[in-house]
C-alpha cells in the first residue's frame, strides 16, 4: 500500500479522524476527507468514498481498509487504558501518519 497514506488525528479517548493521500514521488496528494471514528463510522464512510473512486484498485481497496480495521480496533483496545508510546504506535503501523491532539 506504499503509494496510499492514512492519515490519522488521534484524540485519544475522544477518537480519531482518518483520510487517505496518494503518494506520488515524494509528494502526497488528498484523495479523501477526514472520516470520525467513533462520532461516525470512519471505516463505512471510507469504504463508499474509495469504491467512487474506480480508479483505485480492488487489492487497494481491501488493503486500505484492512490497514483502517487495524487501526480502529488498535484505538478500541487502548481507549480505557491509553497509549505507552506515540512512537510505539508509530513503529506499529510505519504506513501510516500520525498527528497527535489533546
Amino acid at each position: 500500500m506504499s503509494k496510499f497514506l492514512l492519515r490519522f488525528l488521534w484524540f485519544g479517548q475522544k477518537g480519531i479522524a482518518v483520510a487517505l493521500d496518494q503518494v506520488c514521488v515524494e509528494r502526497s496528494i488528498p484523495i479523501t476527507e477526514y472520516f470520525f471514528w467513533p462520532r461516525s463510522d470512519a471505516w463505512d464512510d471510507m469504504r463508499i468514498c474509495l469504491k467512487s473512486k474506480t480508479w483505485i484498485s480492488p487489492t487497494d481497496l481491501v488493503s486500505i481498509l484492512n490497514q483502517l480495521t487495524e487501526i480502529i480496533n488498535f484505538w478500541q483496545e487502548k481507549n480505557n487504558s491509553g497509549i505507552d508510546s506515540f512512537k510505539d504506535l508509530k513503529l506499529r503501523f510505519p504506513e501510516a501518519d500520525f498527528v497527535f491532539c489533546n
